[in-house]
């Protein structure tokens, strides 16, 4: 059985490097290079390696053509409703509706992160809440309180 362009490939490689290791790293080096350059340079050796994906089909008996996939009137319809991103800034009027809710010293945001999932149904990373509220601060809407580990809603500034 013949080898594969590919591991003559290795085998060269190889057999370089055992010879490399004797007579010193920078000429095996400079060898395993120039046998890399020699065998990309052969335009047979890429040819006639072996394609990946799909093994080759073994001669089958004829069958009538059946036409596979989707009947024509299913492809008209869409197949399901694609995701939208959500737009920006959504996450911090989520998470200020969810505060407006939340009595003033419960406003952590583990509680926050609750509250989200329970009552909207929206699963949020807690550093997604943390920037949300970053941003809601920045516009004066929430305040951290002293231990910065609570958060309460002050309102909308206009």
């Amino acid at each position: 059985m013949a080898k594969t362009a590919l591991n003559q490939l290795q085998d060269q490689i190889e057999a370089i490097r055992r010879e490399a290791q004797a007579a010193g790293y920078a000429a095996g080096y400079a060898a395993a290079m120039q046998a890399i350059r020699d065998f990309a340079a052969r335009p047979t050796a890429v040819a006639s390696a072996p394609r990946r994906g799909r093994p080759a089909k073994a001669a089958a008996p004829a069958a009538p053509a059946v036409r596979r996939g989707r009947p024509p009137a299913a492809a008209a319809k869409p197949a399901r409703a694609t995701r939208r991103r959500p737009q920006r800034g959504s996450n911090a009027r989520l998470i200020a509706e969810v505060l407006k809710a939340l009595p003033s010293s419960t406003g952590r945001p583990a509680d926050i992160r609750k509250a989200l999932q329970s009552d909207k149904g929206v699963a949020m990373a807690f550093t997604s809440i943390r920037h949300a509220l970053g941003q809601l601060a920045a516009r004066n809407e929430v305040q951290a309180s002293a231990d910065g580990k609570t958060w309460r809603y002050l309102g909308a500034s206009s």
